[in-house]
């Protein structure tokens, strides 16, 4: 006769109870039921969804600034880097004409990348300061850039290698850079490289967290931002 193991191993899971040997029939019908186990946390303020990352999976959370309804999860990494970010563009919120987003990128990007984050932030309603529009023909390039800056509520910065390499030789992207670090409004956004690769030519830089195309689609990044500079009146929408 096969001899009960909980005296030994325990029965805590249905795992444990399975592997049982006078146990395990009886268990194995019922380990289904299982997966109706659901997370201990509230859903307004914890999620039980998980993400892959490097140390494993993460749980995700929702911030305070997510609309009602809100589908859209953070890891904790996330919600320590963008709360700053939301606190300040609250305080810019009531400034009238001013673009939600500067959008910093490489001049290499403007048809691709920069492109692309530019219309997904737009078809989510963001307003987006973007040198391919914003700049007109014969207009001095570092007046626009330093309208843009002043004219908008959050910088974000798209990191590519395109973007490594205008700022090892010291570009435009440079100087917008330097404006955005210093009104502590900047958001990195690494697509196509690491935070290894920006830290070698920014330090500074590379010190900031931010989103990366690397964990999620250039969509969901958008919807991020977009939540992000969301006005407070849409929030409970």
């Amino acid at each position: 006769m096969a001899r009960c193991t909980a005296p030994v191993n325990g029965h805590r899971t249905a795992s444990g109870a399975a592997a049982c040997p006078a146990c395990g029939s009886r268990y194995s019908r019922g380990y289904n039921s299982y997966s109706s186990y659901s997370s201990p946390y509230p859903s307004s303020g914890y999620s039980s969804s998980s993400r892959s990352g490097g140390s494993g999976s993460e749980r995700t959370i929702k911030p305070r600034w997510s609309k009602s309804g809100s589908t859209i999860l953070y890891t904790p990494a996330e919600i320590r880097t963008l709360s700053p970010v939301r606190e300040n563009f609250e305080k810019r919120s009531s400034i009238p004409d001013l673009r939600d987003v500067f959008l910093c990128h490489a001049w290499d990007d403007r048809k691709g990348a920069a492109k692309e984050l530019h219309d997904l932030l737009e078809s989510n309603g963001v307003s987006v300061w973007f040198s391919e529009k914003d700049i007109l023909l014969g207009s001095s390039l570092l007046r626009e850039i330093d309208k843009g800056l002043v004219k908008s509520r959050v910088g974000i910065v798209l990191v590519t290698p395109a973007l490594l390499r205008r700022l090892a030789g010291e570009g435009i992207a440079d100087k917008e850079l330097s404006a955005l670090l210093a009104r502590d409004l900047l958001v990195p956004i690494l697509h196509d490289t690491t935070y290894e690769a920006l830290r070698e030519v920014s330090p500074l830089l590379g010190s900031r967290s931010g989103l990366s195309t690397s964990e999620e689609t250039m969509v969901g990044v958008a919807a991020k931002l977009a939540e992000l500079v969301a006005p407070e009146s849409a929030i409970n929408c």
